[in-house]
């Protein structure tokens, strides 16, 4: 099989693993490839994602590399063989790759947590609401092309409505909620959304009102997504350079324990539905 040429997060994450793996027995690339017969350029392009890895292969390397992480290694075995094409690829080669990835990312995830001060959280738009920030973001866009972003965008949306929804945990800052992205009739109908949803057994929505003091989190804006295993998690944020996703194990830990800290401030969730639903009835 050729390499890939445009390698998915997945896949970049399933090399990275193995590339942590290989060095945390403080081996080699070159004695790796010994081990499975190939050379280093091979065992390269499997640790950089682009080219793929069997499962007997990765259980020799696992074995070999003294890993007795039984569910890990039976997570990455999932990760390389795992070759059902989702949803998304309809939209390979006219969305940007970062939103296919994290629509694939959000398909394995185990959880959810969202972190927003500015907009509402994607999951959490409404078609209206998401039309208007994509539109104001990329002028130069045809409605048709506006358009198949936001059905991109609702087809995520599937994580949480769907039969069988993952535990969904969203942080809004009471900015993103005043902030009129849409019109007023448009903005009632996007916190009424955030009110149905949030009715739901498997949703928590909470709310930082501006009135907390010595509130200093406006950075902690982040996407958090569970992995089959917590050394499988990845955080998402975005950043002038662009779509970054973390999985280093101390970034990890740091952001789940930025997400308690706002978690902390924010009203429980019962006291944010109230908040949420009387801002709806001040529009």
């Amino acid at each position: 099989m050729p390499p890939r040429r445009t390698p998915t997060a997945r896949q970049e994450r399933l090399g990275i693993e193995l590339r942590k793996m290989r060095e945390a027995a403080g081996l080699k690339a070159t004695e790796a490839a010994s081990l499975l017969g190939v050379n280093s350029v091979q065992i390269s392009q499997i640790e950089s994602g682009i080219a793929g890895v069997s499962e007997e292969r990765l259980r020799r390397l696992a074995a070999h590399y003294a890993c007795a992480d039984e569910d890990l290694i039976a997570a990455l075995v999932t990760m390389a063989t795992g070759r059902a094409n989702g949803w998304w690829e309809e939209y390979r080669g006219t969305l940007p790759h970062p939103f296919l990835d994290l629509s694939e990312l959000e398909h394995h995830a185990s959880l959810r947590w969202d972190v927003d001060f500015l907009h509402v959280p994607g999951l959490l738009q409404t078609a209206e609401y998401a039309r208007a920030l994509f539109s104001y973001v990329n002028p130069q866009f045809s409605g048709e092309e506006i358009q198949r972003w936001v059905d991109h965008r609702m087809k995520r949306r599937v994580i949480v409505e769907h039969p069988q929804p993952i535990p969904y945990e969203a942080v809004i800052h009471e900015a993103a909620l005043r902030i009129k992205v849409v019109d007023e009739a448009g903005m009632r109908a996007q916190l009424a959304h955030i009110l149905g949803l949030s009715e739901s057994d498997h949703v928590t929505v909470r709310v930082i009102p501006f009135a907390v003091n010595g509130f200093a989190g406006a950075g902690s804006a982040m996407v958090y997504a569970g992995g089959p295993v917590p050394q499988l998690d990845t955080v998402v944020r975005d950043t002038p350079h662009g779509t970054v996703f973390v999985d280093a194990a101390a970034q990890l830990s740091h952001f789940r324990t930025l997400f308690r800290r706002v978690e902390e401030v924010a009203f429980e969730p019962e006291r944010s539905r109230e908040f949420i639903h009387r801002l709806a009835k001040e529009l």
